[in-house]
């Protein structure tokens, strides 16, 4: 459905920081820079970190991105952990929401939601 999702952080670079070392292991590095926007994916971005330009609250925001197996959501989420990041959830099966699901979900430094998630059989 997405072609491309772009969020706005408080410090450029602690999250292009924690970004390059929580996508690594997702098969994800990035691939332009552009100032201080950032295109995070496997061949064009598909994820990108831009400065916050707005005033007001910002609000948390949920992103789940696709792991190709429960290894790589363990990656995912030890390579989170070496970042510093808050463990929400340290990796494990969700059968609430089907029997397959197994999800890491993390702090990014913006205070986010971030997860990694594979959808695969054991």
């Amino acid at each position: 459905m997405f072609d491309h999702i772009s969020i706005q952080t408080q410090d450029p670079a602690a999250a292009a920081a924690f970004y390059d070392a929580v996508l690594e292991p997702l098969g994800a590095t990035r691939v332009l820079d552009f100032g201080d926007v950032i295109g995070y994916g496997s061949a064009a971005p598909a994820f990108w970190l831009g400065p916050s330009g707005g005033e007001g609250q910002a609000r948390e925001i949920h992103i789940a991105f696709t792991a190709s197996g429960r290894e790589t959501v363990d990656a995912f989420h030890r390579a989170a952990v070496a970042a510093g990041a808050e463990v929400l959830h340290a990796p494990r099966l969700w059968p609430e929401y089907h029997e397959s699901y197994y999800g890491a979900f993390v702090r990014d430094p913006d205070g986010n939601n971030v997860e990694a998630v594979c959808h695969l059989p054991g």
